[in-house]
């Protein structure tokens, strides 16, 4: 995101809103920092564009100031537009595919940061009986992720083998999956937040669970996990031991879906 100077009036509106703190007034302007933007775009989606005069606008605050008063923009609006989005080329662009949620990802044709069944597995059936899903999520608004940390992750994971879930953003980022590593291009981006979809045998939830704990022990960021598995004929959740085996404990929060998506995939 950049800050047009001759229309900024230095309402600080678009500080608050901003996701990652990256905002902030400096000499009477709003300033981007562009090392820590990660393109989400909500400073422009949330503040309503009010179009008043910059130039009267200053003028009339610098009045009111010496008697003491002052007038500030209502929250929620930019007084002149000052905002704008500029055409953003490669390798910056990855930003806003994984920030903006009203972007549509350019690796998937659809918006978001994963597949479009990541959290039911009623399109395609990918994850089968005797398998389990493990979702990693890294970053979080306030903090974001670098994807070299990311990289971390699937790197580690690789050395155990795994199945990348092939349509996944993150994956579609690899030169070569098998290895984990991502294009060495991208590795500085910072975005919003990012996810690993991952396909591993049941019985080895354990080991997988133990070396994402390993990896993220100094991490700069959140890491969030989700495990999923296909419930038995009896509606048996097959994953909470293996679960509990690696020493963590599940979320009262999970949800089970019914796979209505597509017949045969149930």
């Amino acid at each position: 995101m950049r800050v047009d100077e001759t229309k900024c009036v230095g309402c600080g509106n678009c500080v608050l809103v901003c996701t990652m703190g990256a905002i902030y007034i400096e000499n009477g302007h709003s300033k981007v920092n562009e090392d820590e933007c990660v393109e989400c775009g909500s400073c422009k989606r949330f503040l309503e564009v009010e179009g008043r005069n910059p130039t009267l606008v200053r003028g009339l605050r610098k009045v009111l100031k010496k008697v003491s008063l002052q007038y500030d923009a209502p929250v929620g609006v930019c007084v002149a537009g000052a905002l704008y989005q500029p055409t953003l080329e490669w390798p910056r662009s990855v930003r806003r595919d994984f920030s903006d949620p009203a972007a549509v990802h350019a690796s998937t044709g659809i918006p978001g940061r994963g597949t479009e069944e990541i959290k039911t597995n009623d399109v395609s059936g990918w994850l089968q009986e005797g398998e389990a899903l493990l979702l990693i999520e890294v970053g979080r608004p306030g903090l974001g992720a670098r994807l070299r940390d990311l990289e971390k992750i699937t790197t580690a994971l690789a050395t155990l083998g795994v199945d990348f879930k092939p349509e996944n953003p993150i994956t579609l980022l690899m030169p070569d999956a098998k290895t984990g590593q991502l294009n060495p291009e991208i590795l500085n981006e910072k975005v919003l937040s990012a996810i690993i979809e991952i396909k591993i045998d049941l019985d080895k939830v354990p080991v997988y669970l133990e070396k994402i704990k390993e990896t993220v022990k100094d991490f700069p960021t959140v890491c969030s996990l989700v495990v999923a598995g296909r419930c038995n004929k009896h509606g048996d959740i097959p994953y909470i031991d293996a679960v509990g085996t690696a020493g963590l404990a599940l979320s009262t929060g999970g949800k089970t879906n019914l796979g209505l998506g597509r017949g045969g995939n149930e």
